[in-house]
């Protein structure tokens, strides 16, 4: 189910672990990781300093290694799309998921975000340098 350009070893582990349906948190450096997802999530932190790694560089990455099914995010105080979700959705236009079909996206608000990450579906946490708010996705892996 892997493919692409991935080379950090834990996040290769826990995206090797996750099958159809299951659900990774990518979040910003300014998301509660160790209490917004279930304890038994993996954790890959990739916040090495502020913009380092941004949000879009692993979102790329992770479309290029994975199938991504579905892509939620956290919607902005206003109700709406941040510019690195603009970012993201622009960037990932062109990719497909298993039977050629586009990655559905969909947006939740803030709490029911937080809500959401902490089901049991979600295995692995991606922890960014991106200081942007509401850069925050979850994202459902699909099939080939």
């Amino acid at each position: 189910m892997i493919r692409g350009p991935l080379l950090n070893p834990p996040l290769l582990k826990g995206l090797a672990a996750a099958g159809h349906g299951a659900r990774v948190l990518v979040a910003d450096a300014l998301y509660p990781h160790s209490t917004g997802a279930p304890p038994a999530a993996s954790r890959v932190y990739l916040n090495l300093c502020e913009g380092m790694v941004p949000v879009l560089s692993v979102m790329e990455t992770l479309a290029q290694t994975v199938f991504l099914e579905e892509v939620t995010y956290m919607a902005n105080a206003e109700g709406g799309a941040s510019e690195s979700v603009l970012e993201c959705r622009q960037r990932l236009a062109d990719h497909r998921h298993g039977g050629g079909q586009q990655i559905a996206w969909s947006s939740l608000d803030r709490w029911a975000f937080y809500d959401a990450c902490r089901g049991p579906e979600v295995c692995l946490v991606v922890a960014t340098g991106e200081c942007r708010p509401y850069s925050n996705f979850l994202l459902t892996i699909g099939v080939p």
